[in-house]
């Protein structure tokens, strides 16, 4: 046999074992005990924050589980919290499933329309409701976001046990409002009921520590369970003990430009990037590290290491749980998926949120009495190495990081780039659970699932899947559609164009690179599957909606209240 021959049939056998391999590995999961499921949310954490995604704070259970799973580099999310979380909980776009737009920044045009009403609606099942028809035991701790009445509650969408924070933002610590009870502005319910937080409250803290409890108390009758954790950290405002800001200071008075070198570098040197890729450039509208005055760069130094110590204190959490998992002798059989709600803030929070008066000069930042978000200039080094961040399209806003330990162990330690989306998490947990997905559910019709299971990609057996990504982004006006690696993006000024542009992100995930005059048919091509997707999901087109939601969520004028007039 020629040389030439002899190698293609090399090839092809080999490729062929690997295949049979792949097949028999998925069929094993899918023949194993069903698994428990732990499902990790963390709050507005940017992409490179992580160790294991690149990020210098100390987050050793999450890099552990990184070592032992499947760290996923192109898994994507709604643009903001309450729609990601819909899609996480329907496997359905956010249009249909209730939260077309946050309930917070809904404009009149949207007001009453399906697929807006500001709650999870009655158009979708929450899968932990087919999980405990399966047999599963379901619990959670947490934001839900999803509805503020006992008939939205966690406990009407299928969690046997649970506490939830039901609003989008709440302090991480004990207030008046948060410790006393209050029908007409409910803030907490546990198991349906209204609920107050212990004086000693830290969000993080007390939410694992309260689903610990349940699985300590949960019946030893052989069943699995779901057990949803969706922290609050690190969603402003920031707050934490001072013991573990202390500890970053020190870190982040170097400045947004040496953080970012670290990261790329980090995460380069991790594989998470290949060694040519480019990110995406600092935006110019703000000043640079050595432009700010020293009361500035001293406030934006506490205000990151506050977040740092937020990130910290989850990833602390986070081991709690796990070492509870390996002390019951359930965590060989749990299937851990961790991953951020969006990217990261860099909106303009001020106080305007606060029910309260507040003091954040700089030796109160991280306190119980101070209101801050630390700004679009750290959030763009929380995004990185991508563009923009929380409540854009663009690939910052929309990209986190995400990580999948799988009980058979599989692929330790693997990166894969393969896209994915927040409405795949459903059927994938479906599947494993071995539990259907009904066309009606107590007489009333159910939406079918969008997603696709993400087992192939937990397997090893999709490297190729990213050829048939087809997936369509809308919220607040501002807009994205991606088939391939190709990906159109609609933003206005001064953060976009104010048109479509075209991106290859094959090349150019960091979109950089217009190219919309040079492939106008591309573009074309994208403009219509976008239309398409609007038209298919209820996807209201309110003229301006971008520019009227930017008076409100906005970026431009932190600076100018970063410091308190006292401190200047």
């Amino acid at each position: 046999m020629p040389t030439r021959s002899k190698l293609l049939f090399a090839l092809t056998a080999l490729a062929l074992c690997a295949s049979q391999t792949f097949a028999q590995t998925r069929d094993q999961a899918l023949n194993a005990k069903r698994p428990n499921i732990l499902l990790i949310v963390a709050d507005d954490l940017g992409f490179s924050d992580i160790g294991a995604f690149g990020g210098e704070i100390d987050t050793p259970h999450l890099d552990v589980l990184a070592r032992e799973g499947l760290r996923l580099t192109d898994f994507h999310s709604a643009a903001t919290c309450s729609p990601t979380r819909s899609m996480l909980m329907s496997g359905v776009d956010h249009h249909i499933a209730g939260i077309g737009s946050m309930a917070e920044l809904l404009v009149e045009e949207q007001v009453g329309k399906p697929g807006y009403e500001g709650y999870l609606n009655d158009r979708v099942v929450a899968f932990p409701e087919l999980l405990r028809r399966a047999g599963y035991h379901t619990y959670m701790a947490g934001k839900w976001h999803l509805g503020l009445t006992e008939e939205r509650s966690p406990k009407a969408r299928g969690f046997e046990k649970s506490f939830a924070l039901l609003r989008g933002a709440d302090d991480h610590v004990a207030q008046p409002w948060n410790t006393t009870l209050n029908p007409t502005e409910p803030y907490y319910r546990e198991d349906g009921q209204l609920a107050t937080v212990p004086a000693d409250f830290y969000s993080s803290n007390f939410y694992a520590d309260k689903l610990i409890s349940y699985l300590k108390t949960a019946p030893q009758d052989g069943q699995p369970f779901l057990g949803y954790l969706a922290f609050t950290a690190p969603h402003w405002p920031l707050q934490a003990p001072e013991d573990v800001i202390a500890k970053y200071e020190a870190r982040y008075a170097a400045g947004y430009e040496a953080i970012h070198s670290a990261r790329i570098q980090k995460q380069k040197a991790l594989g998470i990037l290949p060694n040519d890729f480019l990110p995406a450039k600092r935006l110019s509208l703000w000043p640079q590290w050595h432009r700010l005055s020293e009361a500035q760069r001293k406030q934006e130094t506490r205000r990151m290491a506050t977040y740092a110590a937020m990130v910290d204190i989850m990833d602390r959490n986070i081991g709690k749980v796990i070492e509870q998992l390996k002390e019951s002798g359930q965590y060989d059989n749990t299937l851990i998926l961790f991953m951020s709600d969006n990217g990261a803030e860099g909106a303009n929070v001020g106080t305007r949120y606060s029910a309260i008066p507040r003091d954040n000069r700089l030796a109160n930042i991280g306190k119980a009495s101070s209101y801050v978000s630390y700004g679009p200039n750290w959030a763009q080094v929380s995004a990185l190495p991508f563009n923009m961040f929380k409540g854009y399209s663009f690939e910052g806003g929309i990209t986190v990081p995400t990580i999948v330990r799988y009980p058979t162990k599989l692929g330790q330690g693997r990166i894969s780039a393969t896209p994915g989306h927040v409405t795949d998490i459903v059927p994938t947990l479906l599947e494993l659970a071995r539990a259907s997905y009904p066309k009606e559910l107590n007489g009333r019709a159910l939406t079918p699932l969008q997603g696709r299971s993400l087992l192939p990609v937990l397997t090893g057996q999709a490297p190729s899947q990213s050829a048939r990504f087809d997936k369509g982004w809308e919220l607040f006006g501002q807009k994205a559609y991606r088939q391939g690696d190709w990906k159109i993006v609609y933003s206005v000024p001064p953060y976009g164009t104010g048109t479509w542009q075209l991106f290859n992100l094959k090349n150019d995930r960091g979109e950089q690179q217009d190219l919309a005059t040079q492939h106008p048919e591309k573009l074309a091509e994208l403009v219509t599957a976008y239309k398409v997707y609007v038209h298919r999901n209820g996807v209201q087109e309110v003229p301006k909606l971008a520019e009227r939601v930017a008076q409100r969520y906005s970026s431009q004028a932190y600076f100018e209240g970063l410091v308190p007039p006292s401190e200047k």
